[in-house]
């Protein structure tokens, strides 16, 4: 067993790491810009992945990453986890359509809500008390999984076809655009003092230091690693402004 797992602010690496420490002591869960990802799904034949939503689909990387790799899906047994503040629909349900297509065993699908972190929107921002029970709730759901998976029954969060339509109408009709590619709507105030953190963050390699400052290329994936870490608050992508940072961590030290 193995873990891969995009995150952006800490959420999914977490909830992917707890569940195959559940299900196994000895498993290891590693972020999916790392080589050493599609060595692993070469060796190994369950996968945990994991994944962000973003408005109801798999961020571009994430497919990216599952058809790079295509030729190594085939028998593989994948449980999809989709993280989200709020809702998705099929969050799940988009991973596994496309990985059954290239031969993967989709044994389940895994619906997390954890912490809104969307810094530069004020949709959805609440108290750190409120994502503290968020994620005691996030704990307390991957535990039941895990108890479950030990008896054989997989969680079929996303999978389902009225999931499929709930997914559709509810965003990916209005909002699949900002999805369908890399963005390249990343921005960077006068604010920024050059201090390089985002270009060692960036999962894409799209954040450059030129001239002292930060500048952004087109492939940005919308993880809002970057967004929620500048101590400067200088980068935006949906907002024009910073609302509030978050990260994983900082719900687990407050």
């Amino acid at each position: 067993m193995v873990g891969i797992y995009f995150s952006g602010t800490g959420n999914t690496k977490h909830c992917v790491e707890k569940l195959i420490h559940l299900l196994d002591g000895t498993a290891r869960a590693v972020p999916m810009e790392q080589k050493e990802a599609a060595d692993l799904l070469w060796e190994e034949d369950f996968i945990v992945l994991g994944y962000p939503v973003q408005y109801s689909n798999v961020p571009v990387m994430v497919r990216d990453f599952i058809q790079s790799n295509s030729g190594l899906w085939k028998s593989k047994n994948v449980l999809c986890v989709a993280t989200m503040a709020l809702f998705s629909g099929d969050g799940a349900g988009c991973a596994a359509r496309l990985l059954e297509k290239f031969g993967a065993n989709v044994l389940g699908g895994l619906h997390i809500r954890m912490p809104d972190s969307i810094c530069d929107v004020k949709l959805l921002k609440t108290s750190v008390e409120k994502n503290q029970r968020i994620l005691r709730a996030a704990d307390r759901k991957i535990e039941n999984c895990a108890e479950k998976i030990g008896r054989g029954k997989y969680p079929k969060d996303g999978l389902y076809f009225y999931d499929r339509i709930a997914g559709f109408v509810s965003q990916r009709l209005w909002f699949y655009g900002k999805t369908k590619n890399y963005s390249d709507k990343l921005k960077i105030s006068m604010d920024c003092t050059g201090c390089g953190l985002c270009t060692g963050l960036c999962p894409m390699g799209n954040l450059t230091l030129e001239n002292g400052r930060a500048a952004a290329g087109s492939r940005c994936t919308m993880c809002y690693r970057c967004i929620s870490s500048c101590p400067s608050q200088a980068i935006t992508l949906l907002g024009k402004t910073v609302i509030k940072q978050g990260r994983y961590e900082k719900y687990v030290k407050e």
